[in-house]
């Protein structure tokens, strides 16, 4: 299988990379710069390398950096913003730090003539995050782009194969930014473009009933996508080994429970033992307002539910989650920042009782998990589930959770759920909605009296991968309707706000 390398140096676009590569068909691997020698990386066959971005300068003794003997590999490079500097440092170029060439955000990018731009009008708009730039290019090298600001936006080295981009040809904003990975990966790279979704799970297939053959597996079943879609491959790998335990932890949407019981149970006919232990988690989350602390506790008690349930079937030493890799990154992996926590990543406690924790998903995004799901034949209600954060409505409650403010965002919830749902049906629709119960109040006027409630913020976002996302422009038709009906029906409410934001620079959820 041909596969690229994504060198990792601590940027938090690191992953988009690996994405933009997978969408030509072309499987990409990251691996941290300081747990990879260029000798493995020659051993490993790759058909190229790409040096990410990072937040670090190359000034810096204490920023990464790499041997330089990997741009003697004979295996072409791609260095992207950090790493583009980085090339040109290691290679005996000059790098410079000057206010007035930094450029952040939407940039006129012009290209000279040349492979790696193929395709690429002489000008596009590219984004620009830097204040570093390569004010002199490594012998060997000549300058391929230019912006208004930065003398050298690209350069290449022909004859070695090795290039470097100050912009981020990953992100959206960059125009061009897919052609020109893919002039990398086809003209430059000679890759063929044959990786298919439905090889990589017959590969995880065969993996897992190899590794885990007689051993019982208990997967923590949440009833979303992620978790659904591993019970169903790891079901493949080892049939009646796997057991489903689902937890209904008491912070879940409304009805949803009963739903996912249903339809795992008697629809598809999975092995599930379902416990209802919402009493167990508020009673922990009790006077916790700290969103870390939420998710930790969280993290921790499902563990601790998990090795009960695992205790009472017996012999069970391997746990399964459905961790993806935006969870495994916005926790905090490799060289990449903390965001916030994941409960089945981050969440986790030091100590467990388990040998073993199997995530077969932890390098997929969600759209690749849903495209396997499919290749699977889950059913597709299933598979376009809406997405639910694994602490559950512990982070939609701001402050401290009780049942009273549990049982207000339920309600407001389903009735920004159902108007999203009934105002889409023709056109479309976010690939994220929800509510907020914020801990701030306000004064409002029922039936000529005063009334003292919640304010709700109400949330919808669309993406293609969850790890950056614009905020929907849903109608104001619909936003009226839900605003009224919100602090209509529901008690304790009094205003009803929209988010605003994209992601970055805020996340999906408010904690």
């Amino acid at each position: 299988m041909e596969k690229i390398l994504v060198l990792d140096f601590g940027g938090q676009y690191n992953q988009l990379i690996a994405r933009r590569v997978r969408e030509h068909h072309v499987y990409a691997e990251i691996r941290s710069y300081n747990r990879i020698a260029p000798d493995e990386i020659k051993d490993e066959g790759y058909k190229g390398i790409i040096f990410t971005g990072g937040p670090n300068s190359v000034f810096d003794p204490a920023s990464p950096h790499y041997d330089p003997l990997v741009l003697d590999l004979g295996i072409p490079i791609l260095g992207i913003c950090y790493g583009d500097q980085l090339m040109a440092f290691m290679a005996g170029g000059k790098v410079s730090s000057a206010e007035s060439a930094s450029e952040y955000g939407k940039t006129v990018l012009t290209v000279l003539e040349h492979t790696l731009f193929d395709g690429v009008p002489k000008e596009s708009i590219c984004w620009m995050s830097h204040t570093d730039h390569v004010s002199e290019v490594p012998s060997g090298f000549g300058t391929i782009a230019v912006t208004s600001h930065c003398p050298c936006a690209a350069m290449g080295d022909d004859k070695r194969k090795l290039y470097g981009v100050q912009f981020h040809p990953e992100v959206t904003h960059t125009e061009y930014g897919k052609r020109i990975i893919g002039n990398f990966l086809f003209s430059v790279c000679g890759c063929r473009g044959d990786w298919k979704m439905e090889d990589y799970a017959d590969r995880m297939i065969a993996r897992y009933r190899e590794q885990l053959s007689g051993k019982t597996v208990l997967l923590a079943l949440s009833g979303g996508v992620d978790s659904a879609v591993a019970g169903l491959l790891l079901h493949r790998a080892i049939g009646q080994n796997l057991v489903c335990v689902f937890v209904d932890h008491g912070l879940l949407r409304k009805g949803e429970g009963d739903y996912v019981e249903q339809t795992f149970r008697k629809k598809l006919g999975v092995n599930m033992i379902r416990v209802n232990a919402g009493e167990r988690f508020l009673r922990k989350l009790a006077g916790v307002t700290d969103p870390e602390g939420k998710r930790r506790i969280i993290g921790e008690e499902f563990i601790r539910v998990f090795e009960e349930e695992a205790g009472r079937i017996g012999h069970v030493y391997t746990l399964a989650q459905g961790t993806i890799y935006p969870d495994v990154i916005e926790s905090g992996s490799g060289n990449s920042a903390v965001i916030k926590s994941h409960h089945n990543v981050g969440g986790l406690p030091d100590v467990v009782s388990f040998e073993a924790i199997v995530e077969p998903l932890r390098d997929l995004f969600k759209d690749e998990v849903r495209h396997m799901g499919m290749s699977l034949g889950l059913p597709e209600e299933l598979v376009w589930r809406q997405p639910f954060p694994g602490p559950g409505l512990a982070v939609r409650v701001i402050g401290e959770v009780t049942e009273e403010k549990l049982s207000i965002l339920r309600e407001a919830d389903a009735v920004f759920s159902e108007e999203v749902t009934a105002g889409t049906r023709t056109g479309y629709r976010p690939d994220q909605y929800f509510a907020v119960l914020t801990d701030t109040r306000s004064v409002g006027v029922k039936g000529d009296a005063r009334t003292y409630g919640y304010t709700v913020a109400l949330r919808a976002v669309s993406t293609d991968d969850f790890m950056t996302a614009e905020w929907t422009r849903l109608s104001f038709d619909i936003l009226e309707k839900a605003g009224s009906r919100i602090t209509n029906e529901v008690s304790g409410v009094s205003r009803v706000v929209y988010d605003i934001t994209s992601k970055p620079p805020g996340t999906v959820e408010w904690e």
